[in-house]
This record gives C-alpha cells, sequence and structure tokens, in this order.
C-alpha cells in the first residue's frame, strides 16, 4: 500500500520512500512536490561551495525538480538500497536519463532525506562524476 499525503505519516516508513521515489519517477513536478515541507531546502551535488548549490524554499524546490523533467525526456531512480534512521533516510540510487537530444546518462547517488511531520525539510544529494 502506497501512503498518501491525506495519511501525512510522522514516522519514516519504507513505505513513504517508495511513494516518493514513485512520485519523483513519474516525472511529474505535481506528484513530488506534495512530499516537501513548505520551507524544505535541496543541496543539490554539485555547485561552487561545499554543500553544492543550495536551494531554498518550497519554490524554489518546485522550479528545479521541474526544470529538471522539462529538461528530459525521462528521468528514472532506481534503488538499490535505503535505510531509515529516526527522522532520516539514506537512499542509494542508480539515476537514468534519456536527454531531448538522445544522450542517455547514468550514475550513482545517495539522498539523504530529512524529515520533520511527514514532509521532507531537507534532501542532500550526493553522486559520482564521470570522467574520460
Amino acid at each position: 500500500m502506497t501512503e498518501t499525503l491525506t495519511e501525512t505519516p510522522t514516522t519514516v516508513t519504507h513505505e513513504l520512500l517508495d511513494a516518493i521515489g514513485d512520485a519523483f519517477n513519474s516525472n511529474d513536478i505535481n506528484a513530488v512536490m506534495p512530499y516537501f515541507a513548505q520551507d524544505a531546502v535541496f543541496d543539490h551535488g554539485a555547485g561552487p561551495d561545499a554543500h553544492g548549490i543550495r536551494f531554498e524554499g518550497y519554490a524554489a524546490l518546485e522550479k528545479v525538480f521541474g526544470t529538471l523533467f522539462e529538461s528530459v525526456e525521462n528521468v528514472h531512480w532506481k534503488t538499490l538500497d535505503a535505510r531509515i534512521a529516526g527522522n532520516k533516510a539514506y537512499c542509494e540510487y542508480l539515476r537514468t536519463a534519456r536527454l531531448k537530444d538522445g544522450t542517455v546518462q547514468e550514475y550513482q547517488s545517495v539522498d539523504i532525506f530529512t524529515f520533520e511531520d511527514g514532509l521532507i525539510v531537507y534532501k542532500d544529494t550526493y553522486s559520482k562524476n564521470r570522467s574520460s
């Protein structure tokens, strides 16, 4: 059974993580955003600062995730492992994307989610970088 936000869980469960993964894999911003708190923060794995690039607030996250979905034909995160420790979840993924020009991207990444009242308040992403 997939949890919905009408049930807003107070504890982090594997079912909740699966529902979040399904939302991201739908490539639909309207499916993703209900899992985030209004004041959520997302630290992207790359960027000029030690934490990467930081996006703060619901509107900023909606824009960055929406831009991703619009820029690809499809993006998919296959869960390789997921662990829960209190209000945090550590999720290892194989991320694949097909860009609109047909290029395929593939790399491993880890998301660390911090939850409060059943919503993501912090998403911290780490990823492998391919080099020649």
